[in-house]
């Protein structure tokens, strides 16, 4: 027989599963992106798991567990009744979480008050929020992927604000709190009274995508859109097929956005033009999230990742595409660290982090829930990818690229379009199969790309030169949007 309960102890808040007879081999509590292990005690005619409800990972800080659905597995052992207990225990609200069993999964959500969960009460804090009056504060309103990391050119520029404005309050938008902010940052979790309020308060708002819900700009208020790569792929108005519906939502959301941050000349032109961000002003300073690159050679993010010094490392980093939610199934990982007798990162793109789940095997990493992308970029020896973006970033690295695209057609035709050429500009092999691809990376001299790769990098990286997040809030501070 066995039971579970929630216990809250002012710290560490935890799923406790007892029972009689011998002692179960392991206890554990699995989720899409994270796993727990029980403390097992007992030895005698009762034990006793405790699954603690936080996890660290990365070597970074132990914070509470992502929200999704969990089970609890246990591997009995010689116990003969050491079985999930099916009592379901209610919607409970511990530190950092609130979380339910329903007798064969534990739900995990963030630690909004369940009082503001309905569409009514939402409503009521968006009302509140756009008749907020208050004095702005010295503050900013930091946002990365909708909340789901804090990350990417936003994470650049807080870092660099935190060193010559250290006055300044810095507010990061997160889903819950199992996201880690910088130090020194204040988290907001989404939809909570203090995200509604830190929203309205903050004199600049940095954000890396569309600003979701309603959107009031208060007088002193300020957008700066950062945007979240060089684009390949269509975007918004350049999209396949007019939809009068997109056209209106991507006209309203360019009107909110104060100044435009590009990482080229060229993503200036494409951008501007894709939301129609006319006579405003356009920052073309390189991407702040790429500055590490310059200075990391990658060993403390090996060391985090425990890959050895010696290991070569390739990076597979797909972009996501409209009509699937998980990553792209086009690469076996473990076949390809075999095949090429390297380790493997996995990073999916920001929007199969949620309904995704972790690659796993020999040799094999997923690192889609990794804080930093530009970390990744460091430690990978090789990047693979497709349409994503990244190829922009990282060709800063001068590493070599290889281009996985079996959907080519499909994805160039029908679903997005290009603004250029792959085929004919790509800095390294394009390949269709993952066959193709092992043997590129084994047999394919790298070297014969070197004109090809020089060019692109002379249109596309020209101004990631390691001080763009220095001169953005440089500029952030002489325009008036914050005090230092």
């Amino acid at each position: 027989m066995t039971d579970a309960r929630f216990v809250d102890d002012g710290s560490t808040p935890v799923l406790e599963i007892s029972g009689t007879g011998p002692r179960p081999a392991s206890v554990a509590l699995i989720g899409r992106r994270a796993r727990v292990d029980a403390r097992l005690h007992g030895r005698g005619r009762t034990w006793r798991a405790e699954l603690p409800l936080r996890a660290a990972r990365w070597g970074g800080p132990e914070l509470p567990l992502p929200t999704g659905e969990y089970r609890v597995s246990i591997d009995a052992g010689l116990a003969t009744d050491a079985v999930v207990p099916r009592a379901p225990i209610p919607l409970t609200v511990l530190p950092g979480l609130r979380a339910a069993w329903t007798g064969t999964t534990l739900r995990v959500g963030p630690p909004v008050d369940p009082a503001y969960d309905s569409g009514e009460a939402q409503a009521v804090l968006e009302k509140r929020y756009a008749a907020h009056r208050e004095p702005l504060e010295n503050a900013v309103f930091f946002e990365s992927f909708y909340g789901r990391n804090a990350s990417c050119n936003p994470l650049a520029i807080d870092r660099e604000l935190a060193r010559v404005a250290p006055r300044a309050t810095r507010y990061w938008s997160v889903v819950d709190l199992s996201v880690p902010v910088p130090p020194g940052a204040v988290a907001v979790v989404e939809g909570s009274p203090e995200w509604w309020r830190a929203r309205s308060a903050a004199r600049l708002l940095v954000v890396n995508d569309w600003l979701r819900r309603r959107f009031v700009r208060r007088r002193g208020q300020t957008v700066l859109q950062t945007w979240h790569g060089t684009p390949l792929k269509r975007l918004a108005l350049h999209r396949p097929g007019f939809d009068p519906r997109r056209a209106v939502a991507v006209v309203r959301e360019a009107r909110r956005w104060d100044v435009l941050l590009a990482q080229s000349p060229y993503a200036a032109r494409v951008l501007t033009k894709a939301y129609a961000f006319l006579r405003r002003p356009v920052w073309i300073e390189g991407y702040p999230r790429n500055d590490v690159l310059q200075a990391d050679d990658g060993a403390r993010t090996r060391r985090a990742l425990g890959i050895g010094d010696e290991e070569r490392v390739l990076l597979y980093a797909p972009t996501w595409r409209d009509d699937r939610e998980a990553i792209v199934d086009f690469v076996d990982p473990i076949a390809l660290a075999h095949e090429t007798d390297s380790v493997v990162l996995v990073r999916g793109h920001s929007r199969t982090l949620l309904p995704g789940e972790d690659a796993r095997g020999p040799r094999v990493i997923d690192v889609t829930g990794y804080p930093d992308t530009a970390r990744l970029l460091a430690v990978a020896d090789a990047l693979i990818t497709d349409y994503s973006s990244v190829m922009f970033d990282f060709s800063i690295t001068g590493k070599p690229m290889y281009f996985l695209v079996p959907d080519l057609e499909h994805y160039r035709g029908a679903m997005r379009g290009f603004y250029f050429d792959l085929l004919d500009a790509a800095p390294g092999p394009v390949v269709r199969t993952q066959d193709e691809l092992s043997r590129a990376i084994e047999e394919v001299d790298p070297s014969i790309f070197r004109e090809r790769y020089e060019r692109w990098q002379r249109i596309f990286n020209a101004r990631d030169d390691g001080r763009a997040a220095e001169r953005v809030v440089a500029r952030i501070l002489d325009q008036g949007f914050l005090e230092r």
